[in-house]
C-alpha cells in the first residue's frame, strides 16, 4: 500500500507479536517510524532488527503509569501521528468463575490506563492538529463470546469512551476508532481453547476444532490482514472516519446493527 506515511511517527502497544504485530509490520513496509512497545526485552530486540533505522524500542507494561510516563518522555516534542492502543486481555472465564478481585484488576488492564493515555495523545497530538488514535479491542463488544465475561462487560466502556471523546475532538484534526476483532491466528486465542476445555472436560484440540465449526467461514483470521485494515485507519485517507468500529470476525456477529 501507499498510505503517504513515509518517516511518520507512530507507537504500537504490543507491537512485537499478535495483532499489533501485524499492523506494525505494514507500517514499516510503507515507510513508516514506530515507536515499539513490549514487555519482552528480547523480542524487543529481535523485532527492531526489521528495520533498525525506523524503530525505537521500550521495554515495560503500557498498563503502568510509569511505562506510560516513560513513553512520553521518550516522544518528547515529536509529532506523534498515531498510536495503537493495544495490551493483552483479561482471564479468561464465566460469570461465576471470575472473582470480585478478577474484576477489580480488570478494571486496571482494560479501562484505566487507557483513559490515562488517551488523555495524554489527545493534548500531545492537539499541539500538531492532527493524529489517529486506534484501540484494539475485541468483536465481544457486539456479540458476547463464551467464557470472556470481563472482555463481554468492560471492553464497552471503551466503546463509550472512544465515541465521546471523537465527538468532542470532530474538528481538531484527530480521529480515534476501534478494530474489534474476532478468532484470530495468535497466540492469545489459545487462552479461550484452554478454558474451553477445562470446563467441558475435552482435549484444546478438540475445543478448538468445535470453536471453529460455529464460525461461518470455518477458519480463524490471519494477522496480516487484519494489519492491512489497522494501517489504513492509521493513515490520512481515514480522515472521514471516527468514533467507529471495525469488526474483523470472518461472519461471525449475526446481529444487523
Amino acid at each position: 500500500m501507499n498510505l503517504g506515511i513515509n518517516n511518520q511517527l507512530f507507537i504500537v502497544c504490543g507491537a512485537t507479536a499478535g495483532l499489533a504485530n501485524g499492523i506494525a509490520l505494514h507500517l514499516l513496509a510503507d515507510g513508516a517510524k514506530i515507536i515499539a512497545i513490549g514487555r519482552d526485552e528480547k523480542k524487543l530486540e529481535k523485532f527492531k532488527n526489521i528495520k533498525s533505522d525506523h524503530i525505537e524500542t521500550l521495554a515495560g507494561d503500557i498498563t503502568k503509569p510509569e511505562t506510560i510516563n516513560h513513553l512520553f518522555n521518550l516522544v518528547g516534542t515529536r509529532q506523534v501521528h498515531g498510536i495503537v492502543i493495544n495490551a493483552s486481555g483479561p482471564p479468561a472465564g464465566n460469570f461465576s468463575s471470575i472473582t470480585i478481585n478478577q474484576w477489580d484488576d480488570a478494571y486496571n488492564s482494560l479501562i484505566r490506563w487507557k483513559v490515562d493515555i488517551t488523555k495524554r495523545i489527545t493534548a500531545h497530538m492537539q499541539t500538531f492538529n492532527y493524529g489517529r488514535v486506534l484501540y484494539i479491542e475485541s468483536a465481544s463488544v457486539k456479540q458476547p463470546i463464551d467464557n470472556l465475561v470481563l472482555s463481554n462487560s468492560l471492553r464497552m466502556a471503551i466503546v463509550g469512551m472512544v465515541k465521546t471523546v471523537a465527538l468532542e475532538n470532530c474538528q481538531s484534526g484527530i480521529t480515534y476508532n476501534i478494530i474489534a476483532p474476532g478468532h484470530h491466528n495468535t497466540h492469545a486465542v489459545n487462552r479461550l481453547y484452554a478454558k474451553k476445555a477445562e470446563i467441558e472436560q475435552i482435549s484444546i484440540e478438540e475445543a478448538k476444532q468445535q470453536t471453529l465449526d460455529k464460525f461461518p467461514m470455518k477458519r480463524m483470521g490471519e494477522p496480516e490482514n487484519f494489519g492491512a485494515l489497522g494501517a489504513w485507519i492509521l493513515s490520512q485517507y481515514a480522515d472521514y472516519n471516527t468514533g467507529q468500529v471495525f469488526y474483523v470476525d470472518g461472519g461471525t456477529i449475526k446481529a444487523s446493527l
